[in-house]
């Protein structure tokens, strides 16, 4: 179809009413969209990231941060930097604090390796400032485009399978056996799983029947289903002001982070970011339909500078590791094309900051189904991949694995990456690795010995 045509279709499956400055300002028409879906859109990415507006506190609050500032700040920094996302690059990305880098900062360093959790701040800071740096100067870009075509097919399987794993876990229907340190079934007669349950029906219903919005209305009914059951606790009070954030902000203790003995937590919050984002970007970026022909995110450059922004701002507020979030895929799935959907999302956060209850009411088995269909359907996309050529096909398989196992999908796709400089190489196919990747591969090797010795 060319350009004309689409333009065309466009025209005339997107309501003209959604017409005006918001349309020529987020290209609405031209991406397929409308204001109404671009509404639903953030308001669904909100929904499926809320969670975090109490895991991310909680888990710094392990390390001895305070848990009510914590998450006023973690509600700001998702505000700011997702309006930001959504103004610069026209994209549906939300922008915040990840959990990888709060288990490093929270659990790692501070309660188990009794580093102040104001130095861990410190070190997150220099590693945001790292990530500006390399932006700046077109590095990460650089990268992208060694990254063979291959790996970046396996990228989006790879992310939606820790989606969707992540979806099983907070459902409660796969858990973590503490004896075999593996996965299991959990117990599907718990309350919590039976409201998932009844919300991945309701999911798969309403998708089947290509209802608008589905996947927020099946978050709606799951949080409903959870009252009777126990599950969703109504709050007693509708409005609550936020908390201080100076018990956590401007604490970051830099100095202490300038230490040969940081150095490996700075190369693990480093890389576990660079390709957090890298992964994001590209598969739901793929998710909407965003990507050229050669599997890149034109003008990439964009979200890499907002998130290196964002990561560098973060921990002067008290919060380490923003990055585009995975969760930005529950929005793509339910129309979102546009910053105008990370602009929803963000007045939805920004509302949180009086209605924080409100949030914390929706549990995460409701958000559980979401993240499950969610996932599966990006992990569909390793069918692109090419598995008649054993080099081509084992790294691509490892990056997925590695996702699985490590339950993070920075370190999968790094595990990838490194996977098909070893393969190629054994293989005797020297001219199919850019030197540029033979070079990356110094630093990756280096990161899973960091991975492997801290764990």
């Amino acid at each position: 179809m060319n350009k004309e045509s689409s333009m065309a279709t466009s025209d005339a499956t997107v309501p003209r009413k959604s017409g005006g400055w918001l349309d020529r300002r987020f290209a609405l028409s031209e991406r397929k969209t409308s204001v109404r879906i671009e509404t639903l859109a953030g308001i669904t990415s909100f929904l499926a990231a809320a969670y975090l507006l109490v895991v991310i506190p909680s888990l710094l609050a392990t390390g001895g941060m305070d848990r009510g500032a914590a998450t006023t700040s973690t509600i700001i920094v998702f505000v700011l930097s997702t309006v930001l996302m959504g103004l610069y690059t026209n994209l549906p990305f939300i922008v915040g604090p990840g959990i990888g880098g709060s288990v490093i900062l929270g659990v790692t360093l501070a309660a188990t390796e009794h580093v102040a959790w104001q130095t861990g701040l410190g070190i997150a800071f220099i590693s945001g400032v790292l990530f500006l740096i390399l932006t700046l100067i077109g590095a990460r870009s650089l990268v992208v485009r060694l990254i063979p075509q291959q790996i970046k097919l396996g990228l989006a399987a790879s992310i939606g399978l820790f989606i969707a794993v992540l979806g099983f876990r907070n459902a409660g229907m796969v858990i973590a056996n503490a004896k075999t340190n593996a996965l299991a079934l959990g117990d599907f007669s718990r309350p919590g799983t039976i409201v998932a349950l009844i919300g991945l029906a309701a999911a798969v219903v309403l998708q089947g029947r290509k209802i608008p919005g589905a996947i927020l209305w099946a978050i709606l009914i799951a949080a409903a289903a959870g009252v009777p059951l126990g599950v969703t606790h109504l709050p007693s009070s509708m409005i609550s002001f936020p908390h201080d954030i100076m018990p956590v902000a401007f604490k970051l203790d830099i100095p202490s982070a300038l230490t040969v003995a940081a150095i490996p937590y700075l190369f693990v919050f480093f890389a576990a970011e660079f390709f957090s984002t890298l992964g994001t970007t590209l598969a739901v970026g793929a998710k909407a339909n965003l990507l050229d022909e050669n599997a890149n995110l034109p003008n990439i450059n964009r979200p890499f500078l907002v998130d290196s922004i964002a990561a560098t701002l973060g921990p002067v507020f008290g919060i380490p590791a923003l990055t585009a979030l995975v969760e930005s895929a529950a929005g793509v799935e339910a129309g979102g094309r546009s910053g105008l959907s990370s602009l929803a999302a963000a007045a939805m956060f920004a509302l949180m900051l009086l209605f924080v209850p409100v949030a914390l009411a929706i549990p995460k088995e409701a958000t559980a189904p979401a993240l499950i269909l969610i996932g599966l359907s990006m992990f569909s996309t390793i069918r692109h991949a090419h598995f008649d050529d054993f080099t081509d096909a084992f790294p691509v398989l490892s990056m997925v694995l590695l996702t699985l196992m490590s339950n993070s999908f920075g370190t999968g796709i790094a595990g990838g990456l490194l996977c098909f400089v070893i393969v190629k190489l054994l293989a005797g196919r020297f001219k199919e690795v850019p030197w540029g990747l033979v070079v990356l591969a110094i630093p990756l090797g280096y990161y899973f010995w960091t991975v492997v010795k801290h764990h």
